[in-house]
């Protein structure tokens, strides 16, 4: 089994706000939501207390994947950390239907999107 030696962030980027997750183990975990506008700050605070080494953004298709990848551009100019891309393929819509599955609240879908990427990037080193 894959034994992480890292602590990740895993972003969801979207238009207006963004989901972040977690991972210093092999599991990912939701870490919270926070607005697009306000984020650089935000995401370099977190990478400083949780001492991120790596991000792991989801990249999606089509104008969303264009936005994300600059998004990636941005992020790399304002954190000297190494960032990585893991397709996300409706993965909002997947994290609302597991959130259902356990009662969880509807609104953390993105902190819940952001950790099944981040789990699918450690699934994929996993195999790999």
């Amino acid at each position: 089994r894959y034994n992480i030696q890292m602590r990740l962030l895993g972003i969801d980027y979207g238009e207006a706000k963004i989901g972040l997750a977690f991972a210093e183990s092999p599991l990912a975990e939701p870490l919270g939501i926070i607005d697009t506008r306000k984020c650089e700050r935000y995401i370099t605070r977190i990478c400083e207390e949780y001492k991120i080494e790596k991000i792991v953004l989801g990249l999606a298709e089509g104008q969303m994947g264009k936005r994300q990848k600059q998004f990636a551009v941005k992020l790399r100019k304002l954190i000297d950390l190494p960032v990585e891309f893991q397709e996300e393929v409706l993965t909002s819509q997947e994290a609302i239907s597991k959130m259902r599955q356990i009662g969880r609240r509807i609104k953390d879908e993105d902190a819940f999107a952001a950790a099944l990427i981040l789990q699918a990037y450690l699934d994929r080193l996993e195999r790999s």
